[in-house]
């Protein structure tokens, strides 16, 4: 008789996002004229730049010319992209050879794909408060997973220690959902810890493009990183790619572990698993790594990164401890008067109208936190924070 994989029975009712979503439908149905403000989940609202869709239309036109059209890419990755990407690593002095470039439908894709290469056996270490796919992930791969919590005390940043249990680490910075970024000196901690133990670090970029000042945008800045880490990102934050999906996923050639190259076993995956991702955003994706595009995709995020001013802005004038907001989209506030996180959810939800992200959903140590995004629209966002201010501030 057919078996069906008993480990999503091990899974939580819902998933954090789906639930948010049924209380906000919810409440639209009993209040159908009311507004609400989006402050929630992470998807991006400025348009993809212009050099991109030209791209994309001259790409679409390819393919309706017999001398341009293509059918089936290269399954890791058309070269031209492999070595754009490659490019954007060599202006950080960071040295790829682009056959270590894969591309992928975005990194939420790829960090449960990512899963094949590591024997189930393997436990998985996870830093929390975390983006709950990496835990559901490893979970439905039937993958035992430990937990490193942080909070105010080591400013959501944890380090290993020498009773740290780990196999396969996962590290986000800058982090979602705390904002949290990591300097050189602590992502070195991790990367020593990494070769001494023979674990393998997989690093989640994909806010990278919102980092101000001398923080690592890539884990391959840090010696010795190429031994133990694959570095995975996505265009979605970068370039606002959320609904055209794409990213790629760094292997060093040199990673190997029990006799086994990574890379290699990489390829074989995608060669076995894929056709590979559209030639047409491809060429999108190549046109993001020009001098052109990076400029562009500039001015949209430093209309996030006012946005992010702005919530902190009230944040501060309503005396509300926060974490994030300058080299991240997110901003990771303590919820009011030691309110538990839901709690505030619904208070935001039925008395302003705002929607934000409970931080429960992100892990245990989350709770009594929340998390809210800058990726609105500028004039919402005004509103949104000023309706915190108002609520945080009115019984002080």
């Amino acid at each position: 008789m057919l078996k069906p994989n008993g480990n999503y029975g091990n899974l939580k009712d819902s998933y954090l996002f789906f639930g948010i979503s049924k209380k906000v439908a919810a409440y639209q149905a009993e209040h159908p004229d009311m507004p609400v403000y989006r402050l929630g989940i992470g998807d991006v609202s400025r348009p993809l730049c212009d050099v991109v869709i030209k791209t994309l239309h001259e790409a679409v036109n390819d393919q309706a010319d017999g001398a341009t059209f293509r059918g089936y890419t290269p399954e890791c990755g058309i070269p031209e992209f492999r070595k754009a990407v490659a490019g954007y690593y060599a202006r950080r002095n960071v040295t790829l050879d682009p056959d270590e470039v894969f591309v992928s439908s975005g990194a939420s894709d790829e960090l449960g794909d990512i899963l094949d290469l590591f024997d189930a056996s393997s436990p998985a270490l996870v830093t929390q408060p975390a983006y709950p796919a990496y835990v559901d992930a490893s979970i439905i791969a039937g993958r035992k997973v430990n937990f490193l919590n942080a909070g105010p005390d080591n400013d959501f940043l944890p380090l290993p220690g020498e009773d740290t249990e780990a196999d396969l680490i996962y590290l986000c910075s800058p982090n979602n959902p705390t904002g949290a970024v990591y300097n050189r000196e602590q992502l070195q901690q991790w990367v020593d810890f990494a070769n001494r133990r023979g674990a393998v670090i997989l690093f989640d970029a994909a806010y990278e493009a919102f980092i101000e000042g001398d923080y690592p945008h890539s884990i391959f800045e840090i010696p010795s990183a190429r031994t133990c880490a694959i570095e995975i990102c996505s265009l979605s934050k970068t370039a606002g790619f959320t609904g055209t999906r794409l990213g790629y996923t760094v292997i060093p050639k040199e990673l190997e572990r029990d006799g086994m190259n990574l890379n290699a076993m990489w390829i074989r995956n995608r060669t076995t698993k894929t056709n590979g991702i559209s030639y047409i955003l491809q060429k999108a994706g190549i046109a993001v790594f020009t001098d052109e595009g990076l400029e562009q995709l500039q001015e949209n995020i430093m209309v996030y990164k006012e946005n992010a001013r702005v919530i902190m802005k009230a944040l501060d004038a309503a005396g509300i401890r926060y974490w994030g907001g300058k080299n991240a989209p997110y901003i990771w506030m303590a919820c009011p008067d030691g309110m538990k996180s839901w709690d505030f959810f619904d208070l935001l939800l039925n008395k302003v109208q705002v929607i934000g992200t409970p931080g429960e959903g992100f892990g245990s140590c989350g709770e009594g936190f929340f998390r809210l995004s800058s990726f609105g629209d500028p004039e919402a966002t005004k509103i949104a924070a000023e309706r915190i201010r108002k609520i945080v501030t009115a019984d002080k």
